[in-house]
């Protein structure tokens, strides 16, 4: 199932309006397909793993990220009556799908043909690394991740309003990986007007996984945070800036993901990384995050916190 979620990931921010799935075929102790969902949402992680094991799935054990489809589409098969015919003796999967078409429908039909399925398998693992799709089927919005790259005490940026750059290559690096796991990314109009920003991936290979720009603003793409709702074809949104943007969907509690880029320097008076999030106390502040993940990025610090 760990390499079912680790394949999964590589077409994260590609696939909505549907799950990005990994799928894993194992047949007499061998690896005999592998899939994941393919950009657009078809064909899904099973059907790919499939097609790959052809004669080989008879009998095999097939790891799913997602509990296999059940409900008719114009788009492809049903994958669940795809594993029915391939002849799979079992069916691992990680988490139970959400979407009332299938949700247990799938499980239910693999079990009535006589296949032996098993399910909760690295769930926790499977909902981090499914969050758009899991976040728009149970909220009717993205899953929101902001960034911020700041000094060691919370600076964007000099008071001239340089801020090239505050972190180090292995950083920026690491933020063009994480645009390329996105449908959009977002900026409030100040920085766009002001910086310009390319907001692309500039990473060897991934150029083309360069996601949709938006701009927050009065008379912007979206003129709200709670406009994401009607983000088409957007799952995962990335907000990158600035300090007015970030706040605005801290206020609107709409950031489900945050990550921390922590250069070790020191900047002093200069531009602060978030404005009013609309904290009435400081109780208030408590209890609000979570630490998911902590590494050293060069001689900068990243850290990922969910939202608790």
């Amino acid at each position: 199932m760990a390499a079912a979620l680790m394949l999964s990931h590589r077409s994260r921010g590609r696939t909505a309006p549907n799950p990005n799935v990994g799928c894993v075929l194992v047949n007499d102790g061998a690896v005999v397909g592998r899939g994941w969902t393919q950009p657009g949402g078809r064909p899904h992680g099973e059907a790919m793993a499939l097609a790959e094991a052809g004669a080989r799935a008879r009998g095999a054990t097939c790891y799913t990220t997602l509990e296999p489809c059940a409900h008719r589409s114009h788009r492809g098969p049903t994958c669940s009556n795809l594993l029915i015919e391939a002849g799979v003796a079992r069916v691992v999967i990680a988490l139970r799908d959400p979407d009332p078409r299938t949700d247990g429908a799938g499980a239910d039909r693999l079990r009535a043909a006589g296949i032996d399925v098993t399910t909760g398998v690295l769930e926790a693992e499977a909902r981090l690394a499914m969050a758009g799709f899991l976040t728009r089927q149970a909220k009717g919005r993205p899953h929101v991740t902001l960034k911020l790259a700041t000094s060691l005490d919370g600076r964007i940026a000099l008071p001239s309003g340089e801020s090239r750059w505050i972190t180090g290559p292995q950083a920026r690096a690491h933020a063009h990986l994480e645009r390329a796991r996105h449908e959009a990314i977002l900026v409030g109009r100040g920085t766009w007007e002001i910086d310009r920003p390319r907001l692309d991936v500039r990473l060897a290979g991934l150029e083309h996984r360069a996601p949709r720009r938006l701009v927050l603003s009065s008379t912007g793409d979206l003129r709200s945070p709670s406009d994401i709702a009607g983000l088409e074809g957007v799952d995962h949104l990335l907000v990158e800036g600035g300090a007015e943007a970030a706040a605005a969907f801290l206020r609107a509690g709409l950031v489900d993901r945050l990550l921390l880029y922590r250069a070790p320097i020191l900047l002093g008076t200069g531009k602060p990384a978030l404005g009013d999030i609309g904290l009435p106390d400081l109780a208030s502040a408590h209890g609000r995050w979570s630490l998911l993940d902590a590494r050293q990025l060069g001689s900068d610090r990243l850290e990922v916190y969910a939202n608790s």
